[in-house]
């Protein structure tokens, strides 16, 4: 299967136009313009294909699209070792938050405990959308049952003046205000973050259908 001719069968210029002004670090000529339940669809097929081993070596993709279908193989790999290898051999060549933010291997969810040294280390990287991943997967994965207070910290601990970072880092503790709130609050009233990231979190948290009116009210009375 040759991926870039079935990304261009599909192609959608109107979505595309539209798609592209929410991703301002993608350059438009690299988005082809294909809308996420195509991928996803393509990417199951492709994914059975002989010639998805070769594609996942051939890094950096032309495509924005060729990225999220390079996502969407490797959360269908069953082996963790393989997923997490493959991961972290993609991490470095995604440049935006979309392809960052919709890609998690199914198989992540089965291996929380041996998936967190990996994310520590991602938190910690020079690549802007590696630590926004680690970020991600701390909230997707371990804002419920297996959530610790020390998680909180982790991303607390990320200083940055990067806009996709600083963002990922309020919509974590504005989710954590609605999941653990006990633990989450405490890094408002005690100013543990950044006056912008701070005050996003607020925003993002009041914006939220999770959280009660009653709690709303007290929220922004801790705006800074």
């Amino acid at each position: 299967m040759n991926i870039q001719e079935e990304l261009f069968k599909l192609q959608d210029l109107e979505y595309k136009a539209f798609h592209s002004r929410l991703m301002p670090t993608v350059p438009e000529d690299k988005v082809i313009g294909v809308r996420v339940p195509q991928l996803r669809k393509l990417a199951k097929i492709f994914f059975k294909d002989v010639a998805s081993k070769a594609f996942l070596e051939d890094l950096p993709h032309k495509y924005y699209e060729e990225d999220n279908i390079h996502a969407f193989v490797v959360e269908q790999i069953k082996a963790f070792d393989v997923a997490l290898l493959e991961t972290e051999k993609f991490l470095p060549y995604i440049d935006n938050w979309a392809t960052c933010d919709m890609f998690l291997p199914k198989v992540f969810k089965l291996n929380k405990e041996k998936l967190l040294p990996s994310i520590q280390k991602w938190l910690v990287s020079d690549k802007t959308y590696t630590i926004r991943y680690g970020m991600g997967v701390l909230l997707k994965l371990f804002l419920d049952g297996d959530f610790k207070p020390e998680y909180l910290k982790w991303v607390a601990d990320v200083k940055s003046e990067e806009y996709y970072i600083r963002m990922m880092q309020a919509w974590y503790f504005a989710t954590a205000l609605a999941k653990q709130y006990d633990s989450a609050i405490v890094y408002l009233t005690e100013h543990r973050l950044d006056v912008w990231t701070h005050n996003k979190t607020i925003q993002k948290a009041i914006e939220s259908y999770r959280i009660d009116k009653e709690t709303k009210t007290y929220l922004r009375m801790l705006k800074r």
